[in-house]
């Protein structure tokens, strides 16, 4: 079986994202500085839903690949859309997020919408503290778990705040000490919805197709052992699947082949020791089970385009 190549249109980053959501060109959801998220590699973006809602060019989108994680707050009005292939109303009261690498659909947003929306990538989290949690271990980025969250009143109104405060933050960010107080406030964000959804023992699960059903089960498979297995068919082993039919399966559903998730995976955990240790990259190549330092320059080199030395310069943080 050969690949099946995605038909739906992928956004990377803040230019993509205005490009396909908005009417016009260089929008800025900040009164006091230029959108620097369009111009770096690491990036978070905040702007009111209300704002998003009247730069809309259309009433609706549809089959779009966001490669970036999204929180919404909604404090007002109703959004209907479609996280992967389940579809949800949200109303106000309700904080939802969608990961990375997800089809996305908006069919509606209501006139009276308001609350806030937030999209980042995994770079920039990284950079947030050191050893913070994954990304991948907040329950509601993980596939088959419910994606929102109904907040109580008191609980809408603190995390209106952070909100508000993120984008104060992000708006007023002029130096690295600013920028720290950013990642803080998203970092803060995340760990507050984690204690929410916990609290609330969410145990709502969506119905998956069968596909969808390995494709989460492999993702999940991923999170747990990309460090021992970096090839696909140990993971179709595992699923008891053949592997050409797991690739033409995640490839059909992700437009990016299984071994794509493998090595974002290492990737990821690499930045992260890069950015949050002092290992020296043999130590660092030694952990995530490389038979040599110069391999696992080579990896990174290709999947990244620099070496691990000039990624932990580049990355290197006030915090």
């Amino acid at each position: 079986m050969g690949y099946i190549e995605s038909k739906y249109r992928e956004v990377s980053n803040p230019a993509d994202f205005r490009k396909q959501y908005l009417s016009g060109e260089g929008h800025t959801f900040c009164d006091t500085r230029h959108d620097a998220a369009a111009e770096g590699r690491a990036f978070l973006e905040t702007a009111p839903l209300e704002q998003l809602k009247a730069l809309h060019s259309q009433a609706s989108f549809e089959g779009i690949r966001r490669n970036f994680y999204t929180m919404v707050l909604l404090t007002a009005g109703s959004a209907r859309e479609t996280i992967g292939y389940s579809s949800y109303r949200f109303s106000a009261g309700m904080l939802y997020f969608i990961p990375a690498s997800q089809l996305h659909t908006i069919h509606s947003w209501s006139a009276d919408i308001k609350g806030y929306h937030c999209i980042f990538d995994a770079d920039y989290f990284l950079l947030c503290l050191k050893n913070q949690v994954r990304l991948n271990n907040f329950p509601f980025l993980q596939p088959g778990n419910a994606p929102f969250i109904q907040l109580s009143g008191a609980e809408l109104n603190n995390m209106e705040d952070l909100f508000r405060r993120l984008q104060a933050a992000r708006c007023s960010s002029n130096s690295k000490n600013d920028d720290l107080l950013v990642r803080l406030y998203l970092n803060v964000l995340l760990i507050e919805a984690e204690k929410i959804y916990h609290a609330r023992q969410h145990k709502a699960q969506v119905s998956l197709p069968r596909k969808e059903q390995l494709a989460a089960a492999f993702k999940k498979l991923v999170s747990l052992h990309f460090i021992q297995l970096k090839q696909v068919s140990a993971y179709a082993k595992l699923l008891h699947v053949n592997p050409h039919y797991l690739n033409d399966t995640i490839k059909e559903l992700t437009g990016k082949p299984a071994s794509s998730f493998i090595y974002e995976q290492v990737i990821t955990e690499a930045k992260a020791q890069l950015i949050q240790t002092s290992d020296t990259v043999s130590e660092i190549a030694f952990h995530l089970n490389f038979s040599d330092q110069s391999y696992f320059c080579r990896f990174f080199k290709k999947h990244t385009g620099l070496t691990p030395f000039q990624f932990r310069m580049q990355h290197q943080h006030g915090s």
